[in-house]
């Protein structure tokens, strides 16, 4: 009997327990699901900085909760805070990768916060997934072509972006940047057949026309280039760098004269373009006009110093007109900033022979005939190089002047 007592009392003792903890599971999980509607209310009247709070007061007693993470992810892209945000994401997708929209908002996160590439690894699976004509696809192929082309990786870029633009037709600015992936991706029939699209949609583009010309240009077709390039002009002759490149092709072709106005249209769109200046003023050297050329060529130093061009004309400039030393001195800044420049090495060996510094003269003669000649870059080379230039030496001038679509 004393037994049978003893047991009996284990038992309830052993009910009791377990009715204490199914209680506190009870509590802790309406405590919990407070907690969440809470965090879920504060969030949908956009009160961000207390819906952060509620959630993460979810995560001191559920650290391992992935829905909150995923909501502290989408607070802070709200905020535009997108390096927090992927951070978020990024531990949200550790728990939980299937959870409904976490890849896709972890993705534009990573796109916003630049981490582009990263971007397209995470959004690919989803396009993979997604039905073809739905608009959750589209937006996954225009999110994809532009992480590609933002990163610099166009060929990658131009499948998404050409099958985007198959299933919209009418839109422009996408399709410009596809023709811009086509070009630098040196893919120059899809740059023709998507400026006649452009066409349909435009026929008075500037841009386009000047994406033809690069094309024409990088293709060896010198005199297609130069006319869809004077078409860019008629078209807009306020568009950036329009000038540049007509004046650039005609100065490729020897016609000095047409290339030097051009330069000077351009600097007059641009007035702080060291490099249009810089072509302006070797143009009129080259046409045999130094009181023309010089202010000009100080202008070009003045703003970029670091251009082989200008010292080279600068040092002709006073060599013809007898002033050796300031020459010697133009030529050898010239020699340091291009040294493999065989135009250069000549200006010095002539220079140096007219001074009866014959040994000089010889070892610049010498280094002419180990160098070849360099090919003139194709206009698209180096309108991309002046673009590049311009961003560098002023951070805003890139979005100023060239305005990419957002998906």
């Amino acid at each position: 009997m004393r037994v049978s007592r003893v047991a009996e009392t284990g038992i309830v003792l052993a009910v009791l327990v377990a009715f204490a903890a199914a209680c506190s599971q009870a509590q802790t999980a309406n405590a919990y699901s407070s907690q969440r509607d809470t965090a879920f209310s504060l969030e949908q009247q956009g009160r961000s900085t207390e819906a952060e709070a509620a959630w993460q007061a979810i995560l001191k007693t559920h650290p391992d909760n992935a829905e909150a993470f995923a909501h502290l992810g989408f607070l802070e892209s709200q905020q535009q805070h997108y390096s927090e945000a992927v951070a978020f994401y990024r531990r949200a997708s550790a728990l939980n990768s299937s959870m409904p929209g976490l890849r896709l908002n972890f993705g534009l996160a990573l796109f916003k916060a630049g981490d582009l590439k990263q971007a397209a690894r995470v959004l690919q699976p989803l396009l993979r997934t997604a039905p073809p004509d739905s608009p959750d696809a589209q937006r996954l192929r225009l999110l994809l072509g532009m992480a590609y082309y933002g990163a610099g990786e166009y060929a990658a870029a131009v499948p998404y972006l050409r099958d985007a633009m198959a299933r919209d037709p009418q839109n422009l600015p996408y399709r410009l940047v596809l023709a811009h992936s086509c070009l630098w991706s040196k893919q120059y029939q899809c740059v023709l057949d998507v400026y006649h699209q452009i066409l349909t949609l435009n026929a008075e583009s500037a841009e386009a026309d000047m994406l033809a010309g690069e094309a024409y240009d990088s293709m060896l077709d010198h005199a297609d280039a130069i006319q869809q390039f004077r078409n860019a002009v008629k078209a807009d002759p306020k568009e950036p760098g329009v000038h540049f490149g007509l004046g650039y092709l005609l100065w490729c072709q020897s016609q000095f004269d047409e290339a030097a106005r051009q330069f000077q249209l351009e600097s007059e769109n641009a007035p702080d373009d060291a490099e249009s200046l810089a072509y302006w003023a070797d143009s009129n050297v080259r046409l045999n006009r130094p009181d023309v050329a010089r202010p000009i060529v100080e202008k070009a130093l003045h703003l970029n110093s670091r251009q082989e061009l200008p010292w080279l004309d600068l040092g002709i400039i006073d060599a013809t007109a007898g002033h050796n030393d300031d020459a010697l001195r133009e030529f050898k800044t010239a020699a340091r900033l291009a040294p493999t420049d065989v135009q250069v090495h000549w200006r010095l060996a002539r220079l140096y022979q007219s001074r009866g510094d014959h040994a000089l003269a010889q070892a610049e003669f010498t280094k002419t005939k180990t160098l070849t000649q360099a090919a003139d870059k194709t206009v698209m080379e180096k309108l991309r190089a002046s673009h590049s230039q311009d961003a560098s030496a002023n951070p805003n001038a890139a979005s100023s002047t060239s305005q990419q679509p957002n998906p």
